[in-house]
């Protein structure tokens, strides 16, 4: 059987397999700004050291016309990869025409680079849906966790994956991604193409 020769049923019965219950509720606390939070409890100084510990010193000064959260990046972290695999995710057209080739069966993570530029982020995730020939046979859900603004960029990194391995699981696959957080802000939505291929240059 050659490579995307899967017929329809073969796909499906992939993606029932793939099939997961939807993650637990879970119930987002209210939103207040970095200058609100470090106005609470000001007069206590062991809070005030605390939070000034996490957040810093003072509310940072940033560009309003920059969105609050910048998705900077993406890379499969894979130690056998001859190359590295990196996506610019501030060029989304550009990345339309890249395809990120897998060897069957090796272990990688996903790597997001991101940027908090003013306001606290609580419960960010990264979702993504996985297709093959137009049907989703995929989805995961990372949480990413709450951060706060700063200069500098955060990377999170997935827990390891496995690329699938065998005859059937060789070929191309699609995947929508998508940075969102507890507020149903979606910072970015992006799609990357993945190609699994018996050895990495075959």
């Amino acid at each position: 059987m050659a490579e995307d020769d899967l017929t329809p049923e073969q796909i499906a019965a992939i993606a029932a397999e793939n099939d997961e219950p939807e993650s637990v509720n879970y119930k987002a606390p209210a939103q207040k700004t970095l200058a609100e939070i470090q106005e609470l409890d000001k007069d206590d100084e062991s809070l005030r050291k605390y939070k000034e510990a996490l957040l810093g010193a003072s509310v940072t000064e940033s560009d309003p016309s920059v969105p609050n959260v910048q998705v900077t990046r993406m890379s499969l972290v894979c130690e056998g990869a001859p190359n590295p695999l990196v996506l610019d995710l501030q060029d989304l057209d550009g990345i339309k025409n890249q395809t990120f080739v897998l060897k069957e069966g090796v272990e990688y993570k996903i790597k997001i680079s991101f940027k908090v530029n003013r306001e606290i982020v609580s419960g960010l995730k990264y979702v993504q849906n996985t297709f093959r020939k137009g049907i989703k046979i995929d989805k995961s859900e990372y949480m990413v966790g709450s951060y706060g603004p700063r200069p500098t960029e955060y990377d999170f990194l997935t827990s390891t994956e496995e690329a699938p391995k065998g005859v059937m699981a060789r070929g191309h696959y699609n995947i929508k991604s998508k940075f969102t957080d507890d507020d149903k802000h979606d910072h970015l939505s992006w799609e990357w193409n993945l190609h699994i291929k018996k050895d990495w240059k075959d």
